[in-house]
């Protein structure tokens, strides 16, 4: 009886053991970018971007829904291709920003969905308001990068918000209430 109980508690021991915990990733900032869009007037979609900010993954790769996210990145570092539509977007027409005003995502949950899919459900907050999104979410590669040597990891995803949520609303409907965001990084595992 003994032998069954410690064999059974070294089993156990063991499965517990084999469990593989999320592990650090870190963005790789010049290869992850957000972008979005919207309609204007009718007439056009404009665009925008933002790029080269930092964020880390905890990455399961056993169990991607005990994973998460985190990003921050500075409002100052979004690209619109035109200065004057920048300069309008920190007025008080849209953000009334100041040069440190950053924009954030933090997952709280992830619904896996398929093999390479999930949802990812998490607080955004833009322009000082906090509101739950929900990410269409695909890994795309894990695995040691070719020139650097070490493991990585590159996602895409999809989600779309309401300018009006985040008291962003001027000119709409006429320019889209609607903001459709894209978003493609790539993270490599932190050094211990």
């Amino acid at each position: 009886m003994k032998k069954t109980l410690l064999a059974a508690a070294l089993a156990a021991a063991a499965a517990t053991g084999a469990a593989a915990a999320p592990e650090k990733y870190v963005l790789d900032p010049g290869h992850s970018q957000i972008l979005f869009d919207y309609n204007h007037l009718g007439y056009s979609t404009t665009y925008g971007l933002f790029s080269g900010f930092e964020g880390e993954i905890m990455f399961d790769q056993e169990d991607p829904a005990n994973s998460s996210v985190s990003v921050t990145m500075p409002l100052s570092m979004m690209f619109t291709g035109w200065q004057a539509r920048f300069d309008h977007f920190m007025t008080k027409d849209f953000f009334d920003a100041t040069e440190d005003e950053t924009v954030s995502f933090a997952s709280t949950g992830i619904e896996v969905t398929g093999d390479n899919t999930a949802k990812i459900t998490g607080d955004l907050t833009l322009n000082g308001v906090t509101k739950p999104v929900v990410l269409d979410a695909k890994l795309n590669q894990a695995g040691e990068h070719p020139m650097a040597k070490k493991p990585w990891a590159g996602f895409d995803a999809t989600t779309q918000i309401l300018r009006t949520d985040y008291n962003l609303g001027q000119f709409a409907p006429f320019v889209s209430d609607e903001v459709n965001i894209k978003i493609s990084i790539e993270a490599m595992k932190a050094d211990s």
